[in-house]
């Protein structure tokens, strides 16, 4: 079963990092992700720009594109990983080791269902 582990944070606090704290942080989640990759279960995972660049499509119809996130809230998704699990306590086990580093982080946990070209639909 693959699970999305969704990545929010006050984005202020973030981009308030100096570069040595960020670069410790960084440090610290890298550990993390070699820990998940030895066990085979690291898929993609990625560090958002900030929510200043991001449009959204919106809209009955015909969508129109406007600047920002989806929503608008204290947090923000500024980071994301898929990992390969057997079960939902094995991915919040990985969402915990991610927020023992990542205090400041709210990790959200998804089933996926994976749509490739061609492919069936797996279930999740």
């Amino acid at each position: 079963m693959l699970y999305a582990i969704l990545a929010y944070h006050e984005e202020q606090a973030v981009s308030a990092l100096s570069p040595d704290e960020d670069a410790a942080l960084m440090a610290g989640l890298m550990r993390v992700h070699d820990k998940i990759a030895r066990q085979n279960r690291l898929g993609p995972a990625a560090r958002l720009d900030g929510t200043g660049t991001a449009v959204t499509l919106r809209g009955p119809g015909e969508p129109i594109v406007i600047d920002g996130p989806f929503a608008e809230t204290k947090e923000q998704l500024l980071g994301f990983y898929v990992l390969e699990c057997d079960t939902l306590d094995a991915a919040v086990a990985a969402a915990r080791d991610l927020q023992r580093v990542n205090r400041s982080a709210v990790y959200e946990i998804r089933p996926i269902t994976l749509y490739l070209p061609g492919a069936a639909v797996q279930d999740g």
